[in-house]
């Protein structure tokens, strides 16, 4: 073995399982044609293209390559409600994609099922699999992440499509990797990172990773050996066009309400969780009336809440209004959700974790919410109304109160923290995609007189 193979044996960058092109159709823009035939090539690859860029007909396009250079089935696992949009969307691009509730399929072309149908199914009938939304997966611990692993684990070719790969969020990019089939999740833990423990100030003991010395750039050449990130096209190299958003309008509301009395001249702001959950209960009328308000007009919109009990509230004081509930079946859930996309509902009552994924709500240029410490959350749901194919400016009315002052102040942190992250994600991979393995060891050296 040459030492420069040696040397490329131990970088880690992912090596190609994939094939030529096929098929390359003429609706995809100019990027999406290239993510494509990158994500072909490599056979097993993840796109963290942002909302909006089309990740639904990108990953059709590479299905379909899949179906005709294997003549097997190739399955798409999406959230609730994104399977349906998916068919439409194949349809609207003169493809075929059929939907399975129940593991049923005849051997042959792209099939679409949510995440909660995916036990029903045998791995060993596809030639590959896409996980649209793919950061339902980012849990290390969760039994999702486990059962779409174990999955995908012997598919020869297997794509990942995630808008929020959060840059800081190195536990989904070891979860990726490892359902990819490249390093595993405590591998890169332990080639890239060091553990550092601390106390902080009850005594109880916090434990983070960092980078080591000289690894961050080593880390972002292996993370761009199986994955592309773009928030738009420039981020790739291409024009941005059609791309430019709307204005987006976010107005904060501070509710005042009476409180019972505490001892205290000021509101104090809730820190623990039981001094938050005890904010929420205290303040749940005063809120949800503000809530209702924010939308009482003629016009779609989307009222995002958290607890059961601000949901079943808000509900009741719009008329127009429909929740989607957790207790709902999901045939309910998905034909509201339907509903809502179709115009036959004005108001969709939701919580993030059931309805912020995948769906295209274009249509909706309002919505008012509760914030919470996800970021995650707070940017999928904006996303939905806010994405490519808005014409009209998006107003989104954050509601809060005194004592829920630092949850804000957390978000609009993380909220800039993401921007800075990502924009170093993008740049570091750029760098990364430019540098060659090719290594030439003939330079001369001047030797010292002594040898």
């Amino acid at each position: 073995m040459e030492y420069s193979d040696f040397l490329d044996s131990k970088s880690q960058q992912a090596p190609d399982f994939g094939f030529d092109p096929l098929w390359m159709p003429d609706f995809l823009m100019d990027f999406q044609a290239y993510l494509v035939d990158w994500a072909i090539r490599k056979g097993r690859g993840a796109i963290f293209a942002d909302c909006g860029l089309g990740k639904t007909p990108m990953q059709l396009v590479w299905a379909e390559n899949v179906v005709r250079h294997t003549n097997k089935p190739v399955l798409i696992l999406t959230p609730l409600a994104v399977a349906q949009q998916t068919v439409q969307e194949a349809d609207k691009f003169g493809m075929t994609c059929r939907r399975s509730r129940g593991g049923e399929h005849d051997g042959s072309g792209i099939w679409v099922t949510n995440y909660e149908q995916l036990h029903k199914f045998d791995a060993a009938d596809f030639a590959g699999v896409v996980c649209d939304e793919s950061s339902a997966i980012k849990n290390f611990k969760s039994k999702r992440k486990a059962l779409v692993t174990d999955f995908m684990r012997l598919m020869p070719y297997r794509l990942l499509c995630t808008a929020t790969a959060a840059p800081n969020d190195y536990y989904e990019l070891g979860t990726s990797s490892e359902a990819l089939g490249r390093l595993g999740f405590m591998d890169m833990i332990g080639k890239f990172f060091k553990q550092e423990t601390s106390k902080d100030h009850r005594g109880w003991g916090r434990t983070k990773y960092r980078f080591r010395e000289h690894a961050l750039t080593p880390f972002w050449r292996w993370v761009s050996s199986w994955a592309r990130a773009c928030r738009m096209p420039s981020d790739l190299g291409f024009d941005d066009g059609r791309f430019a958003l709307p204005p987006l309008n976010i107005t904060e509301t501070v509710v005042e309400c009476d409180r019972p009395f505490s001892g205290m001249l000021f509101t104090m702001p809730a820190f623990t969780l039981q001094e938050q959950r005890e904010e929420r209960r205290i303040t749940l009328k005063a809120r949800c009336e503000t809530m209702a308000a924010k939308v009482d007009h003629d016009r779609p919109a989307v009222c995002w809440c958290h607890l059961n009990a601000e949901a079943d509230m808000v509900e009741k004081m719009i008329p127009d209004a429909k929740q989607v509930s957790g207790s709902d079946s999901d045939d309910s859930k998905e034909e509201k959700m339907i509903a809502f996309a179709a115009g036959e509902l004005r108001v969709l009552v939701i919580k993030p974790k059931i309805g912020a994924w995948g769906l295209n709500w274009q249509h909706c240029n309002h919505m008012a919410m509760f914030p919470s410490y996800s970021y995650e959350q707070y940017y999928q749901s904006v996303r939905r109304c806010w994405r490519f194919g808005q014409e009209r400016p998006v107003g989104v009315d954050i509601i809060t109160t005194e004592g829920e002052q630092a949850v804000l102040r957390s978000l609009q942190r993380k909220t800039t923290q993401a921007d800075d992250m990502f924009t170093q994600l993008t740049s570091e991979m750029g760098r990364a995609m430019d540098v060659t393995n090719v290594r030439a060891f003939d330079h001369a050296e001047t030797v010292p007189q002594w040898m």
